[in-house]
């Protein structure tokens, strides 16, 4: 790989870091605030909403200049998200403001591979970006963790600067001034992020154009065939991985006894075995296989429904971590197809956009879901029930559509070759 693929690695890590540490201390806000429980699955909606809202213009404007430029403009409103919550604005609104950054860095991140890289490494950049993503996840979630944890914050509160007012009296305050770091950090690769010399469309100023333009793109990858498998395989699996975080919180602090610090960190085991899951993907997948995965996202689903039994620490990691790698095996193929074919058939930007959008749609439906069942006090076990059966007949129905695509394919063969000639 060349040089400037670890510089472009380098900035997703640190602001995937960022985002899913500032997640664990936004519902620590909440808590701080005595807000309802039920209300902190609605931190990934509202994070989710300009990623749909803004789908039809953040492709185009991640197609409109340099990709370093996006991810350093990006990286900026995430950072004045941060920002906002330390200065005590609603932490909803807050971290909303931190996924307006996140729509626009989306296309910016994935697009530079395809730009950057040949299509043969594709996968194997996937495998990386991904692993690395998780990587960022898990210890992303695991600093949030530590950040929250009373005796970790109170060593930097007992400092006390002479003539100074710091303002920063809250554990919170001390763990988002963190986090507001590590978005500083992520800034500093961006501007180091290579050009790669792709010639760039003026960004058109009417929206409705560009609405027009979105939609029929998003058409585009929904009719092609393997395009449209990929897509529902990825907005499903982003779903579904967005409310398993809190359903893996809720279920810790259930079934295992855990506190807000630990469960957050719980998180983290499944992140681990989704970076191993993209690792041997990568190893072992190519392109035109990519598809030969679909059947892991039914196993994962059942594999789910296990947590209900499990009221053991070791046991459940060990549960988490078998989720995770089947996730990772079967996401990163699809990753990969769908950024191809996307590339294909439209451009980069434009085809991460169309991915971001229906994926983030795919998670305020499902977060909302959740959120509706916590209001409705329904038991953890039932949520967790209805989810993997939820998945794994989700998956199926792809894996159907998937063969029936292919016989319609090999019946369009088979007419062309008996054609007259």
């Amino acid at each position: 790989m060349p040089f400037g693929f670890y510089v472009i690695m380098a900035a997703q890590f640190f602001s995937a870091l960022a985002d899913n540490a500032l997640l664990i201390v936004a519902i620590a806000t909440l808590r701080s605030l005595e807000m309802q429980s039920a209300y902190e699955p609605l931190l990934k909606s509202f994070f989710a909403v300009s990623y749909v809202a803004l789908a039809a213009f953040v492709g185009a404007f991640a197609d409109s200049m340099p990709k370093w430029r996006v991810m350093f403009i990006s990286n900026t409103i995430k950072f004045i998200g941060c920002v906002l919550m330390f200065f005590a604005i609603p932490p909803l609104l807050a971290y909303a403001v931190v996924g307006l950054g996140a729509a626009a860095y989306s296309p910016a991140k994935y697009g530079i591979l395809t730009e950057y890289l040949p299509h043969r490494l594709l996968v194997v950049a996937n495998g990386w970006i991904e692993g690395l993503t998780v990587g960022a996840i898990i210890l992303g979630v695991v600093v949030g963790g530590a950040l929250i944890e009373p005796a970790f914050a109170n060593r930097f509160l007992a400092f006390d600067f002479p003539f100074i007012d710091t303002g920063i009296d809250t554990i919170c305050e001390v763990a988002l001034c963190f986090v507001g770091a590590f978005y500083i950090v992520a800034a500093l690769f961006n501007l180091y992020v290579p050009d790669t010399g792709v010639d760039y469309k003026p960004l058109h100023k009417n929206p409705w154009r560009l609405t027009r333009e979105f939609s029929h793109c998003l058409l585009l990858l929904w009719r092609d065939r393997l395009g449209q498998i990929s897509l529902a395989v990825t907005t499903l699996f982003w779903g579904a991985g967005a409310t398993l975080q809190f359903i893996v919180i809720n279920w810790a602090e259930v079934a295992l006894d855990m506190d807000l610090s630990r469960s957050s960190m719980l998180q983290g085991v499944v992140a681990v075995g989704v970076a191993l899951g993209a690792a041997a993907a990568a190893r072992t997948i190519t392109l035109k296989k990519s598809v030969k995965v679909i059947p892991l996202g039914i196993a994962m689903g059942v594999i789910v429904l296990a947590m209900n039994f499990v009221h053991h620490t070791w046991l459940a990691m060990t549960l988490l971590v078998i989720i995770g790698v089947l996730s990772g095996f079967f996401v990163v193929p699809m990753n990969a197809l769908l950024q191809h074919r996307g590339h294909i058939l439209m451009g980069a930007g434009h085809s991460i956009a169309v991915q971001n959008f229906n994926e983030n749609l795919s998670i305020l439906v499902m977060t909302g879901l959740y959120y509706a069942m916590r209001k409705a006090d329904l038991s953890i076990y039932w949520v967790i029930t209805l989810f993997g059966l939820f998945v794994s007949a989700s998956m199926l129905l792809v894996k159907r559509r998937h063969e029936a695509n292919q016989r319609e394919h090999d019946d369009l063969l088979h007419l062309d070759e008996h054609a007259p000639h």
